[in-house]
């Protein structure tokens, strides 16, 4: 049996991440929210900024953020999963890969079906897309990076 201490410190920054996410799905982090610095940014940037690009900018940063933050969240969940603080890392194993993309995605629909009961918010398979996609692009950093490592030992 592993000791709770180590599974707990595996598993507590998948925990607040998560909990990080499901805050920003809230109106906190919403369109009108976010504008209100977002734009004026913009504007300083560049005064003569037209309004579509504006627009545009501001929802290239937002699903980028999504990717980013789903990205973020499958590091951690790969980690906590990997050994799970047990004192061995396996090696690449395709089902844990595949195990934390599913955890991810399914965090993901979640989150959106959450986001679905907030006025200011609206669920989205697109962003569950996006999000997967984050998501698929950190496990495969990650067998990357396993592979470097593996070369160098």
């Amino acid at each position: 049996m592993p000791d709770r201490s180590v599974v707990l410190r595996r598993w507590l920054p998948v925990l607040l991440w998560a909990g990080l996410i499901f805050w920003g799905s809230t109106d906190a982090l919403s369109v009108p929210h976010t504008s209100r610095f977002l734009k004026p940014f913009l504007l300083w940037i560049d005064p003569r900024i037209g309004a579509e690009t504006v627009a545009a900018v501001q929802i290239a940063i937002r699903k980028a953020g999504h990717m980013c933050e789903y990205a973020v969240l499958a590091v951690l969940v790969w980690r906590a999963s990997n050994g799970a603080g047990l004192g061995r890392v396996r090696p690449w194993p395709a089902g844990l890969a595949w195990t934390t993309w599913i955890t991810v995605v399914a965090y993901a629909v979640s989150d959106e079906f959450h986001q679905s009961f907030v006025p200011s918010r609206e669920g989205s398979p697109r962003d569950v897309a996006i999000d997967a996609v984050g998501a698929a692009l950190a496990v495969g950093m990650v067998w990357c990076v396993g592979r470097i490592r593996r070369r160098w030992r």
